[in-house]
């Protein structure tokens, strides 16, 4: 209820809870869009709780948590105003883990979701998938973390059907016209999800709110009708 959006986006039996929030104040000082994503993993998410007489906390991020939050944060911040000056955080935690559902894409559409209902000012929706190869050549959406690590192609795509903001893919010997039909054949796999958080937007979504314009946006208006 303190967030300015949240959301719990369950796929199978793998859960993520996405929160975002906006600072009141803008930081001075700096020439950059303040964008923090986080992912937290837990160990309950999976089973597993720690039995140490001394350590009860979890530990320093794991490289998949780390690299989890840079996935979203490289899809998500190309949306964002990048002159606003606010802090904006998004913390996705890992409420259940089912080992076969990728937490990665699940955080993904939690992220797009919660910050489309909360009034920050954001170019969105879009979604995001994971494409792999089947036997036959065909492709296959969202893939398990073991057909990731055994087949020839592990892609995300995110974006809209109608634009692609973000690719990160691995690849063993795989032609460039077939990674060009598998990013193009799962950006059309994006729509049933972009449509389905439009429409939860619709419903629970908060009035976005407007980007301020600021003095080096004045300036700049100025010299260009001095050019005139």
């Amino acid at each position: 209820p303190q967030a300015h959006g949240s959301c719990t986006v369950r796929y199978g039996d793998t859960v993520i809870l996405a929160t975002v929030i906006k600072s009141k104040n803008v930081r001075e000082g700096i020439d950059y869009f303040p964008l923090m994503v986080e992912f937290e993993e837990k160990l309950y998410a999976a089973g597993k709780i720690k039995g140490s007489r001394f350590i009860k906390r979890e530990g320093r991020p794991s490289d998949d948590a780390i690299l989890t939050g840079r996935m979203v944060d490289r899809a998500i911040r190309p949306l964002f105003d990048d002159r606003v000056r606010n802090d904006v955080q998004v913390v996705l935690t890992a409420l259940s883990f089912d080992g076969e559902n990728d937490v990665a894409i699940t955080s993904l559409l939690a992220a797009s979701t919660a910050i489309a209902i909360s009034p920050i000012a954001w170019n969105g929706p879009i979604a995001g998938a994971k494409i792999g190869l089947n036997e036959d050549g065909g492709f296959k959406l969202n893939i398990t973390p073991e057909e990731a690590n055994a087949g020839k192609l592990d892609l995300v795509v995110a974006g809209t059907p109608e634009k692609t903001v973000m690719v990160e893919a691995g690849a063993n010997e795989v032609d460039e016209d077939t990674i060009f039909k598998a990013i193009k054949w799962g950006s059309e796999q994006l729509a049933p999800v972009v449509e389905l958080i439009k429409k939860i937007q619709s419903e629970v979504g908060k009035e976005k709110e407007t980007v301020p314009v600021l003095a080096d946006d004045l300036a700049d208006v100025g010299d260009n009708k001095e050019e005139e």
